[in-house]
C-alpha cells in the first residue's frame, strides 16, 4: 500500500476486536474544533469472532476452536484492513477541511478565506474585526461612564463616621446600618465633643482631643 498523508486533527474511534469491531475515524477543525465523523465501517473478521467467543463461553467445543482460528486470522488482517479504511477516511475528510497556505492547520470551511487560501487567524475577516472592535468600544466607554457615575454615587457617603460592622449582642454582621438586622439592636453611634467637635464614642467622660469633660 502507498504512503499516506494526513494531518494530526485525527482521533481514531477504530475497535479491534469483539461484536462491535470496526473502523470510524474523527477529524476537527484546528481553529475552532469542530468535529466531523466518519461513518462507521464494520470489520466483519473481527465481529465473527467476537460472537463465536460468546457462543464458545456458552457451549465451548468446536465454537471454541473455530473462534480462536478466526480470531487469529482478524488480527493478522486488522492492519491492512485499518490502513485500507484510513486512506477512504482522508479521502472523505479533504471534503469537510481546507489546509491553511501560511500556518498550514486543517479548518473546516466556516473557518476559512477560500479567496485567499488562507484560515481566519491568518487572514481576519474585516467585517467581524470591525464589529468586534465597535463592541469593545463600546464596552469601554460604558466602562468610563459607569465608573464617573460610580464616583458621584461615592461621594454621597458618609465616609468619615465611623461603622460598627458586627452586633455586639447577637454578633451578626450589620453592613454599617443603624440597626442589626438580625436582632434589632440599636449600633453604637459617635457623638461629637462639646468643646471641640471631635467625635468620640458614647459613654467616652473626657475628649481625646481637648480633655473637655463631657456630660
Amino acid at each position: 500500500m502507498s504512503e499516506m498523508q494526513f494531518a494530526s486533527n485525527v482521533r481514531d474511534l477504530s475497535d479491534a476486536t469483539g461484536v462491535d469491531a470496526g473502523f470510524q475515524f474523527e477529524f476537527y477543525c484546528e481553529r475552532c474544533s469542530d468535529r466531523w465523523r466518519t461513518h462507521f465501517k464494520p470489520y466483519r473478521s473481527a465481529q465473527a469472532s467476537g460472537w463465536l467467543q460468546k457462543g464458545a463461553s456458552m457451549f465451548g467445543g468446536m465454537l471454541g476452536n473455530a473462534s480462536r482460528v478466526l480470531s487469529g486470522m482478524a488480527e493478522a488482517g486488522w492492519h491492512s484492513a485499518r490502513d485500507a479504511a484510513f486512506t477512504e477516511a482522508i479521502a472523505a475528510g479533504k471534503a469537510h477541511f481546507n489546509r491553511c497556505g501560511n500556518c498550514h492547520d486543517y479548518v473546516c470551511g466556516t473557518c476559512f478565506d477560500a479567496a485567499n487560501g488562507l484560515c481566519f487567524n491568518c487572514a481576519p475577516n474585516v467585517q467581524v474585526k470591525i464589529t468586534q472592535a465597535r463592541a469593545a468600544g463600546e464596552v469601554s466607554a460604558a466602562s468610563e461612564r459607569a465608573t464617573a457615575e460610580g464616583k458621584v454615587r461615592g461621594g454621597r457617603h458618609a465616609v468619615d463616621e465611623a461603622m460598627q460592622l458586627v452586633c455586639p449582642q447577637c454578633r451578626a454582621e450589620t453592613h454599617g446600618g443603624k440597626f442589626c438586622p438580625e436582632c434589632g439592636f440599636r449600633m453604637v453611634q459617635q457623638v461629637a465633643c462639646t468643646s471641640c467637635a471631635t467625635m468620640l464614642q458614647p459613654g467616652t467622660k473626657f475628649c481625646t482631643e481637648c480633655g473637655t469633660r463631657q456630660s
